[in-house]
């Protein structure tokens, strides 16, 4: 199969919402007013951006790379990656790591220093997937607080 690597389009809000669906407790939601000026907000910001895989004309796979200015570090900005997610029917093909390897582009080209990426799973395959595609948890703690 053909996979084809882009950043997301107008378009692809209803697929990229169903595959949202397997993030884990995140059911579909219905394309609504408030949702539509959320997906136009996104495509309209030039540091925001949602990669995806498609094979044959679906969305298999994706993730979101959002670039932050900064003040420290030379005044270089860094990448937060989220959201990364590929189909249960379509794993293990390499398609999460396609659509990672084009996030990290999107940051050198941005001049980002890094990447940070968070992951709720403990799981040791989920991990090592990340560690395999070039993110180490060995320099950083992460802590999130939900309000």
């Amino acid at each position: 199969m053909k996979i084809k690597i882009r950043e997301i389009i107008q378009d692809d809000l209803e697929d990229l919402l169903k595959l949202y669906e397997q993030l884990g407790p995140n059911p579909f939601v219905q394309v609504d007013e408030h949702i539509l000026t959320v997906w136009n907000n996104i495509l309209q910001n030039k540091d925001y951006h949602i990669v995806v895989a498609e094979v044959e004309g679906k969305i298999v796979s994706t993730c979101t790379c959002v670039i932050i200015s900064n003040l420290t570090h030379n005044q270089r900005p860094y990448a937060v990656v989220e959201n990364v997610v590929t189909d249960q029917n379509f794993r293990g093909k390499g398609y999460a790591t396609s659509c990672l390897d084009f996030a990290k582009e999107i940051a050198i080209k941005n001049n980002c220093y890094k990447l940070m990426l968070m992951t709720g799973s403990k799981k040791e395959t989920t991990l090592n997937f990340y560690r395999n595609a070039g993110y180490t948890d060995k320099t950083k703690t992460a802590f999130d607080q939900r309000v």
